[in-house]
């Protein structure tokens, strides 16, 4: 058994238990377990490039920009405003969205199969209309290509602004691109990125669909300055969402409203910074994994 007696040690554990905990839900170490350490072959390499993208601390600023580039397509936000119940439970919404990804990038094949199954189901049944009428439906290939998009596009901008070194290499980018095509497939997209370059073209295209709805602005006032957290922490918080809004185009800045000096100036060191934090704290879930992987009780 591995024990912690080093008082600092003791603070990164709590810190980094809370904050998987946080992320992962109640039930993160026992997921997590069975996504690593279940023997069978896996859709992707661990040490490929989507493995170093979804499995590094920037994603916590990649997923915060995400959300804010979907809110800007209207029928995709309105069928997040209407059904996932991101402000009534959005440390649910985010643990579904957290297991997805490490489900389908680092578990089984059959398990990663199974997951995407479950969300398609899910997506059936999620449709309605926009406050303008137009309907929609979250199975929709072009609705799950836009978010589809977006997603690899800030997962991949948070990485290469603060993930950890060594970059990935432009090749490397296109094969990252080209891996979390094979996901949005699985889902039901169409229009799919294989290159970073198709990826921009992609994004490009939907340019004329995208508008700060009342819903969009709604979604990046909830986001950037009332977080469900609790006051002492809100303060790194907002150092990851000053990360999150320093990369987005500055079209989308200008759009939702939310290009302030601090985030437009120094929104770049103080992401660094907050991820930095997060990947001292984050290392103690790897010390479990290791341990768990070692069949030794994690350590306290």
């Amino acid at each position: 058994m591995t024990t912690v007696t080093n008082p600092v040690e003791r603070v990164r554990l709590r810190v980094g238990d809370a904050l998987f905990l946080k992320v992962a839900g109640p039930d993160g170490y026992a997921h997590r377990d069975r996504i690593h350490l279940t023997p069978g072959p896996r859709w992707f390499a661990p040490d490929s490039p989507i493995g170093r993208v979804h499995g590094d601390a920037s994603m916590f600023v990649g997923g915060l920009r995400a959300l804010l580039l979907q809110s800007l397509h209207p029928l995709a936000m309105a069928g997040v405003a209407g059904h996932s119940g991101y402000r009534g439970d959005p440390w649910g919404r985010l643990a579904r969205t957290s297991t997805f990804i490490a489900t389908t990038t680092f578990a089984t094949g059959d398990d990663a199969q199974e997951m995407v199954d479950r969300v398609r189901a899910v997506h059936e049944r999620v449709r309605g209309k926009a406050p303008d009428g137009r309907p929609y439906r979250a199975s929709d290939p072009h609705l799950l290509s836009w978010v589809h998009a977006a997603e690899a596009d800030s997962f991949l901008a948070a990485h290469r602004r603060f993930g950890e070194r060594p970059a990935l290499s432009p090749a490397e980018a296109d094969e990252y691109v080209a891996q979390v095509a094979r996901v949005a497939r699985a889902l039901g997209a169409v229009v799919v990125p294989e290159t970073t370059a198709e990826l921009a073209e992609v994004l490009e295209s939907y340019r004329p669909e995208l508008e700060a709805s009342p819903a969009a602005l709604d979604t990046a006032h909830f986001l950037l300055s009332e977080p469900p957290l609790p006051r002492p922490v809100r303060a790194p918080y907002g150092l990851l969402a000053a990360g999150a809004v320093h990369t987005l185009p500055a079209w989308a800045r200008d759009l939702l409203g939310v290009d302030t000096w601090f985030r437009r100036t120094l929104g770049g060191p103080a992401g660094a910074a907050a991820v930095r934090a997060v990947r001292w704290g984050m290392g103690t879930a790897d010390v479990r994994l290791r341990d768990a992987q070692a069949g030794r009780p994690a350590g306290r």
